[in-house]
């Protein structure tokens, strides 16, 4: 970890908490998980890089997509934590104490503060993996993605300062809505998008139809896997 990232991190306070994190991890993927879903897949796990700095852009159907992501492409699997960007409000009361813990930063997404953001790309420069929600919050209907512009702003911010990062759209899919224990999960991973350099009107609106075409073929192929395909718009 470099200085400033640690600066960072102490200033939001924020990090790895090396007791709860494990406990977390026992919790989450070896009880919550098998107890809630039955059968819990991945599909294309050999398009999440495990070296070098990604950014995760998944669908939001669940809360439970916070505990699928770290089981598909968590510390077990790639050998490295996801940090999970999430609102002010989920970093309140005792679910943000354990939140804290566990590395997840917060966002306040009408305007993002400096310290935020640059911890963010601080992260990215040291190689680490980022989870960002494109849509912004939980979408429970089978409605059309609706990504908002920040993802890509942090990104093209990242490279601005000489970190280039791949983008890989996730799909998270469940047989029922909401979940119910032992239903059926998976997890979908798209192929990698990188940012345009361009900035303006066109050039974002061209990236965001693209990740949200890709975070639905991620999400349609989640949902086959589970026996409840997307309907066509």
């Amino acid at each position: 970890m470099t200085a400033a990232l640690a600066t960072r991190e102490s200033a939001l306070q924020v990090g790895i908490d090396r007791f709860w994190a494990p406990l977390a991890m026992l919790a989450t993927q070896d009880l919550a998980l098998p107890l809630q879903f039955r059968e819990r897949l991945v599909l294309h796990r050999e398009r999440l890089p495990h070296h070098g700095p990604v950014l995760l852009a998944p669908t939001h159907r669940a809360r439970w997509d916070a505990l699928l992501l770290p089981m598909a492409a968590g510390r077990r699997v790639t050998g490295r934590d996801c940090r999970f960007m999430v609102t002010t409000t989920e970093m309140k009361g005792l679910q943000g104490w354990f939140l804290q813990r566990l590395g997840c930063f917060p966002v306040n997404q009408g305007r993002p503060s400096m310290t935020t953001l640059r911890f963010a790309i601080d992260l990215l420069a040291s190689g680490q993996q980022l989870v960002m929600f494109p849509e912004g919050r939980i979408q429970r209907s089978d409605a059309p993605i609706q990504v908002r512009g920040g993802l890509m702003r942090l990104a093209q911010l990242a490279q601005s300062q000489g970190v280039q990062v791949p983008v890989i759209p996730v799909g998270l899919g469940y047989s029922q809505a909401p979940p119910r224990p032992l239903s059926r999960a998976a997890v979908c991973f798209g192929e990698a998008l990188h940012v345009p350099n361009e900035t303006g009107r066109d050039a974002a609106q061209q990236f965001n139809d693209q990740l949200t075409a890709a975070m639905h073929t991620a999400e349609q192929a989640a949902r086959k896997a589970v026996g409840r395909p997307l309907k066509a718009f």
